[in-house]
C-alpha cells in the first residue's frame, strides 16, 4: 500500500486515482496525525508526502512529519512533494532521510517512474542475494564486458550495478580519473531496459558555459550569431536512453541551474524555438571531485547534488586492488597480440610483481599506456621487468596543501622528513635550536639528519 498524505483534496484524488490506473493499492490521508496512526499500525510500502500542512507555508510541519515517520518505519521510503520555491526545503528533507522529491505540477508518467524506482530499490528480488555473487556469477547474470578484476570491492561496485541498472535511478559514480567510470557507466545502460535505446556521453569539462545551452539543448538556425544551422542537442540525442554526464564536478554554478532545471522538470528549450520538449531519460554522471565538499564550499549546488546522487557508486583506485594488475595487464596484452600480430608477446612474473608495486597514480589509464609503451619500445615478445621501468614515467608528487599529508605511495619516509626539516628551517630562518625543538629532536640528532640529507645550513 502506498500512503498519500496531503491537506488538498484535489491532489489526493489525483494522486490516488493515478496510483489505482498503474496497479498500485493507496490510501490517503489529510492530516499528520492519521498518517502516524497508520504508519504505527500497518506501514505502508512508500510514503508521497506534502511539505505544508498549515497556513504557515515554510514546510517545517513537513519535516516534523518526516522525521515522525522515519522514526516509526524507518525502512519505509518516503517521496516528498514540494514546489520550486521550496526546493532548499525538500533537499533538508533528503538529508533527514527522504528517498526522492517530486516538484508540482508533476508529470504522471515521471512520477510513477521515480515510484517504480524507489520500490525497486527497497524491495530487491528476494530470490538473489547479490552480495553472495562471485565474479563469475555476475558475468552470468549481468553485461560487464571490458570491465576486468575480481577484487572484493569492485566485486561490490558490480554487485550495485546490477541491483540498480533495472531501475531508472539516477547515479553519481565517483572515483579517481583513470579508474573505469564509463565502463561502469555503459554497464548499468546496457543492463537496463534502456540498453536498446541511444547511450551519450557528455564531457562537461570540455563545455564552456557559453555554448552549454547550444550543445545541451541545442539551437535553431537563427539564434545567435554563429547559428548558420539547426543543431541537436545532447539531450536530444539522449531521448529514450541514458546521457552520461561525466566531469560534473567542473560545471560552471549558472550551467549547473540549467542541468537541475532539466533533470527536475525533464522538459528543456531548444535555442531560438520556445515550445517546451518532453524528455525521458536515464542520468549517470560522474566526477573525479569530492562533490560534497565543493557544496560545502558554495561551488556545486546543494539541490543539483541530491538530484543526481540517488544511487552513489565509489570506484576503488587501482593501489587499493593491486592483486587485480595482473588481470588487468593480460587483458591488455591480449589485445596487442592481435593488434601488433605479435602472437608469442607476453608479460613474465617478475615484471607483474614489480607493476604490482607501483603507485600508478593515473591508475589503469596509466597502466594501459605503460604496458602498450614498453610493447612497442622493447620490441622483445617476453617483457621484464627492466622493460617497464625504462618506460615508467614517475610523475612528481603534487604538492600537499596546507594540513594535508601527501597520498600513499607518492612519497618515501626519507623524502617526508627531508621535506619537513626544509620548511622548518625556513620557517625558523635558520636557527637550529628552534628547529630542532619544534621537530622534537636534539641538535646531535637534527645535525645527522641535515648531514644524511645534504641541507645546508649555517653552524651556531
Amino acid at each position: 500500500m502506498i500512503l498519500i498524505i496531503d491537506d488538498d483534496i484535489a491532489v489526493r484524488t489525483s494522486l490516488g486515482l493515478l496510483l489505482k490506473q498503474a496497479g498500485y493499492a493507496a490510501k490517503s490521508v489529510a492530516t499528520p496525525a492519521e498518517a502516524l496512526r497508520l504508519v504505527q499500525d500497518a506501514p505502508p510500502r512508500l510514503v508521497l508526502m506534502d511539505m505544508n500542512f498549515s497556513l504557515d507555508t515554510s514546510g517545517h510541519d513537513g519535516l516534523q512529519l518526516l522525521a515522525q515517520v522515519k522514526r516509526l518505519a524507518p525502512a519505509v521510503p518516503v517521496i516528498l512533494i514540494t514546489g520550486w520555491g521550496s526546493i532548499t526545503l525538500a533537499v533538508e528533507g533528503m538529508k533527514a532521510g527522504a528517498a526522492e522529491f517530486v516538484t508540482k505540477p508533476w508529470q504522471n508518467d515521471s512520477l510513477l517512474q521515480t515510484i517504480r524506482t524507489i520500490l525497486a530499490l527497497h524491495e530487491p528480488d528476494a530470490e538473489t542475494d547479490p552480495a553472495a555473487l562471485s565474479r563469475r556469477q555476475l558475468d552470468k547474470q549481468y553485461e560487464l564486458r571490458g570491465i576486468v578484476g575480481q577484487d572484493a570491492r569492485l566485486l561490490q561496485v558490480l554487485r550495485n550495478v546490477g541491483q540498480v541498472a533495472a531501475t531508472d535511478a539516477s547515479v553519481l559514480i565517483e572515483g579517481e580519473s583513470g579508474t573505469g567510470k564509463e565502463l561502469i557507466a555503459e554497464a548499468v545502460h546496457q543492463n537496463s531496459q534502456r540498453r536498446r535505446q541511444p547511450f551519450i556521453k557528455v564531457n562537461l569539462g570540455g563545455i564552456s558555459a557559453s555554448l552549454f545551452e547550444s550543445e545541451m539543448f541545442g539551437h535553431r538556425r537563427g539564434a545567435f550569431t554563429d547559428a548558420k544551422t539547426d543543431r541537436v542537442g545532447r539531450f536530444e540525442l539522449a531521448n529514450g536512453g541514458t546521457i552520461f554526464l561525466d566531469e560534473i564536478g567542473e560545471l560552471d554554478l549558472s550551467s549547473q541551474v540549467k542541468l537541475l532545471r532539466v533533470l527536475q522538470d525533464r522538459t528543456y528549450e531548444v535555442l531560438g524555438d520556445s515550445k517546451p520538449r518532453r524528455l525521458d531519460i536515464r542520468v549517470i554522471c560522474a566526477t573525479n571531485r569530492n562533490l560534497a565538499e565543493m557544496v560545502q564550499q558554495g561551488r556545486f549546488r546543494e539541490d543539483l547534488f541530491y538530484r543526481i546522487n540517488l544511487i552513489t557508486v565509489r570506484l576503488p583506485a587501482l593501489r587499493e586492488r593491486p592483486q587485480d594488475i595482473p588481470l588487468l595487464v593480460q587483458h591488455f596484452v591480449d589485445g596487442l597480440r592481435a593488434t601488433y600480430n605479435r602472437p608469442a608477446l607476453k608479460v613474465n612474473t617478475r615484471a607483474m610483481h614489480w607493476l604490482q608495486e607501483q603507485p600508478l597514480p593515473g591508475n589503469i589509464r596509466e597502466l594501459k599506456n605503460l604496458v602498450e609503451r614498453a610493447v612497442l619500445v622493447s620490441g622483445k615478445d617476453e617483457l621484464g621487468p627492466d622493460d617497464f621501468q625504462a618506460q615508467f614515467q614517475r610523475l612528481p608528487p603534487r604538492p600537499a596543501e596546507a594540513g594535508e599529508l601527501p597520498e600513499p605511495g607518492t612519497i618515501t619516509l626519507d623524502e617526508l622528513e627531508a621535506h619537513m626539516i626544509r620548511r622548518t628551517l625556513d620557517h625558523y630562518h635558520g636557527n637550529i635550536s628552534r628547529v630542532a625543538k619544534a621537530l622534537g629532536l636534539s641538535r646531535g640528532a637534527l645535525y645527522r639528519r641535515l648531514e644524511k640529507y645534504a641541507i645546508p645550513f649555517d653552524a651556531e
